[in-house]
């Protein structure tokens, strides 16, 4: 049985448009086109998986190449296909292959008659020489939340040792995953694909890509939807601020849920006190570990778990583990500890954020701000995870900046209101960034990821893509209640998303 609280010290997530016939002729171009051989896809016939032969390093595009890999669902009806529709599911470190192979679990019918899904992986994940570093090394890990300089300092030296380990198993790969490459791999694959412009959906970190990718070649697009919206213009404070922020807006929203729900494991209960309690219990060490009793679980374990549940929501599920944190004992998850791990998160995270906590009294006050702002979370996992994961590297290469999308059309943005990871005031912070070119669409729920969630946010979206009308700026979908989950017993059945760590996902759903 697969664990529901993973051990904590592990850093990497292993064991976690016009139509097709339109000249291209004039359109701006990141670089030559290449060419795609389609076959038939592996694990879904019905679809084509082919690669693009691209440059590591853009500003050498003669240089080491590597093998970017697509895949493609054709539109259902031909005779009313649009274009193509290009998809990233985030992460970062979510393979938009995937995501375009199980189209059909998260687009409406509509969507996939009029458009070709275009799935990709991103430089450096899954299929496209993904980063690969040493699981014994990262078995290695220390705390990740040291208490004094000296432990500060033993992280940044294991950060900086971990990311020589995944350059040495990686190649260049590990020093050129940055959004701003793979912007630059999106367009020569708009070029291979014999499109003039593109439309795009991306969700979560997908965002970010474009984002950029507006910025960048705006005018090869003919509509973008951005949901669950990453603001790239925060800096290192308020990254860590607004994550604890919106992590304890999530914890609360449950705490609610539970207590209007008669089939919630903790109703009748005081649901904040209670969980206060559970995680003082775990700081002294009275809490078993599911996957091996001989070891205790810690607070920052169960925060993340419940953190993880979050973006479901699956409400129903985390209050039942919460309650047989003490009697579940499934077996142990045994690690190898001579193998390779894929870990794209921090190749890719470092170098987009400039977030450089320069030493332990800034890491401190950082922190403690944090645990203010969610005292009961005790900041946000994910938000905490990503921030030490950059302590002592190198300078970001694509750095934080304000939006400036000036040659791109209008650009639908989505995002819900309780989101445990991309926080309501990142999208209306992006949203105010870009006013001229986005449209804001509110969902009033929960989870992370909007689309799917209500007839509304499908109408809004589809819409749009199919006749590029944008709904009034503001425009706001009334939320819909989470279903009842499974039990615990379906629990391993469940996916989750690639994140920095083992049981944590990153920005996808």
């Amino acid at each position: 049985m697969r664990s529901l609280i993973r051990t904590a010290g592990v850093l990497a997530a292993a064991v976690a448009m016009v139509a097709g016939g339109a000249s291209i002729a004039g359109a701006q171009t990141a670089g030559a086109g290449g060419r795609i051989d389609w076959v038939p896809c592996a694990e879904v016939a019905s679809a084509d998986c082919g690669t693009l032969r691209l440059p590591i390093n853009w500003a050498k595009p003669k240089g080491e190449k590597f093998d970017l890999a697509v895949a493609r669902r054709k539109a259902t009806d031909p005779r009313k296909r649009i274009g193509v529709l290009i998809i990233n599911p985030g992460g970062p470190g979510g393979s938009g292959v995937d995501f375009a192979l199980g189209a059909e679990q998260f687009f409406s019918p509509d969507v996939l008659a009029r458009f070709d899904i275009i799935g990709f992986d991103p430089r450096g994940v899954a299929r496209s020489q993904p980063v690969k570093c040493s699981l014994e090394l990262a078995l290695k890990q220390p705390s990740l939340y040291p208490t004094n300089q000296r432990e500060f300092d033993a992280l940044g030296a294991f950060n900086r040792e971990l990311a020589a380990d995944c350059r040495k198993h990686s190649g260049p790969m590990a020093d050129y995953a940055d959004t701003k490459s793979v912007v630059r791999d999106i367009d020569a694959l708009r070029v291979a694909l014999g499109e003039r412009k593109i439309n795009y959906f991306g969700v979560s970190y997908g965002t970010l890509i474009g984002q950029q990718y507006a910025e960048e070649f705006g005018r090869n697009l003919r509509a973008m939807v951005i949901d669950s919206n990453m603001d790239h213009s925060a800096g290192t404070a308020r990254f860590s601020a607004v994550s604890a922020a919106t992590a304890e807006d999530s914890f609360r929203e449950f705490v609610r849920w539970c207590e209007r729900t008669t089939s919630c494991a903790l109703h009748g209960k005081d649901v904040a006190k209670w969980w206060d309690q559970l995680l003082l219990k775990a700081d002294r060490g009275e809490i078993a570990d599911p996957d091996d009793p001989t070891r205790k679980v810690t607070a920052q374990e169960i925060s993340r778990f419940t953190f993880s549940s979050f973006y479901g929501p699956d409400w129903s599920l985390l209050a039942q583990v919460l309650v047989s944190l003490d009697t579940t004992v499934p077996q142990r998850a045994a690690y190898g500890t001579e193998e390779l791990i894929e870990n794209p998160f921090n190749s890719v995270f470092c170098k987009d954020w400039a977030i450089r906590v320069k030493d332990y009294r800034e890491y401190a006050a950082l922190t403690d701000r944090a645990n203010r702002l969610a005292p009961h979370m005790r900041g946000s996992a994910l938000g905490h995870v990503a921030t030490v994961g950059c302590i002592g590297m190198p300078a970001a290469t694509n750095p934080q900046h304000d939006l400036n999308i000036t040659n791109a059309p209008k650009i639908l943005m989505l995002n819900a209101l309780h989101d445990p990871a991309t926080g309501y005031d990142w999208a209306v912070n992006a949203h105010r960034q870009s006013r001229d070119t986005t449209v804001l669409v509110t969902y009033e729920g929960w989870g992370h990821g909007v689309y799917p969630r209500s007839e509304c946010t499908i109408g809004v979206s589809d819409t749009y893509l199919f006749t590029l009308r944008t709904p009034r700026d503001g425009t706001r979908c009334a939320a819909v209640e989470p279903p009842v989950g499974p039990s615990i017993a379906a629990a391993p059945s469940l996916p989750r998303p690639v994140g920095p760590q083992p049981g944590l996902p990153g920005w996808v759903k």
